[in-house]
């Protein structure tokens, strides 16, 4: 395929960042204790998968990639979504260690989280650098994925008590209320006939 220089490049640094997050993944795989916790992963391994030899196609075939590539949907499950404010008590402390040799579900979890945001916003600001099409939707499905997966992972921190997830003060969303007035027009170029 035909990319910019710019493109490119861009292209090498997700093939380099994917190949960490597999290599990750693989690792997390096998070290994860909770059964939910590894079940997520191994569901998420394929696209991951998907993704990189997609991102191989772009980098190494004159007609790129052909394939679509399998966004996860968006988890809405109220059964698994986190409370807006977990009571302060439920979260469980935490102390970087300065030596171990494995990890536990908490640090999988957390590696994992902050891999998923570090790729989505990768993607992100590709997509904006892309000029050629067929990449520049794939950039966009291959962040759509990292938001939706990243939104799972972070949904099961936070009803673990892992992730600090707090309500906005009262005094916040009426400062915001009265701040802000909606635009009273549903189709704006009305105003201009």
């Amino acid at each position: 395929m035909l990319l910019g220089a710019h493109e490119a490049h861009e292209l090498n640094e997700l093939l380099l960042s994917c190949t960490n997050s597999i290599q990750s993944m693989a690792l997390f795989l096998n070290q994860a204790q909770d059964p939910e916790l590894r079940d997520m992963i191994s569901r998420h391994y394929a696209v991951h998968i998907q993704d990189y030899n997609m991102k191989v196609e772009f980098a190494s075939k004159m007609q790129g990639s052909r394939d679509q590539l399998n966004v996860p949907q968006l988890s809405m499950n109220p059964a698994t979504a986190p409370s807006p404010a977990p009571s302060p008590t439920a979260y469980t402390p935490i102390q970087p260690q300065v030596k171990l040799s494995q990890l536990d579900d908490r640090g999988i979890a957390t590696s994992y989280l902050l891999t998923l945001k570090r790729a989505g916003r990768e993607y992100a600001w590709s997509t904006f650098e892309c000029s050629t099409v067929q990449l520049r939707v794939f950039l966009e499905d291959a962040f759509r994925m990292c938001s939706h997966q990243a939104f799972e992972v972070w949904s099961y921190m936070a009803r673990k008590g892992w992730y600090a997830v707090a309500t906005a003060p009262e005094q916040t969303m009426q400062t915001l209320g009265q701040m802000y007035r909606e635009v009273p027009f549903h189709q704006p170029m009305s105003v201009y006939r």
